[in-house]
């Protein structure tokens, strides 16, 4: 499993013109899923995502987590986290979970973190076409890999 986390003060996801979720301050996960992941790996990138200390301080430090700093999350589906351009020009996508395999396990990503994080928990739509709209706060970008 991948994703990228990035800080924002908001963001949203439109599919066909429609906002299908939207959040204020809070964080912004790109998540990918590769064959073969399980629970394990869910549940372990969940409790690092809401544990993450990325958020400031009083005194302007990057040491406060979801949890202890307040806001949402908004998860958005991204197999193109698995692609892999090494070779040619049209990146590969054969590490990424197919969509049969995927959906479960982005679905009940989104449980685990709706268990785990006292907040609103957002996400777009799988395999739709997406636009994303984000403004990335200091900016704060990670990539997490399990």
């Amino acid at each position: 499993m991948r994703v990228v986390v990035q800080r924002v003060s908001q963001a949203q996801v439109t599919v066909g013109g429609e906002v299908v979720g939207r959040i204020g301050r809070g964080l912004l996960v790109l998540a990918g899923f590769a064959r073969g992941d399980d629970e394990a790996k869910l549940r372990w990138m969940a409790d690092k995502i809401v544990g993450l200390r990325i958020f400031p301080d009083e005194e302007g430090k990057m040491n406060r987590s979801l949890l202890e700093a307040g806001g949402d999350l908004l998860v958005v589906s991204q197999f193109t986290l698995y692609g892999d351009a090494r070779k040619g020009k049209r990146p590969s996508f054969v590490d990424a979970a197919p969509p049969e395999e995927a959906i479960p396990l982005y679905e009940r990503f989104l449980q685990i973190l709706k268990e785990t994080a006292p907040c609103a928990v957002e996400s777009g739509s799988f395999g739709a076409m997406m636009d994303v709209a984000l403004v990335n706060t200091g900016p704060v970008t990670l990539w997490l890999e399990r």
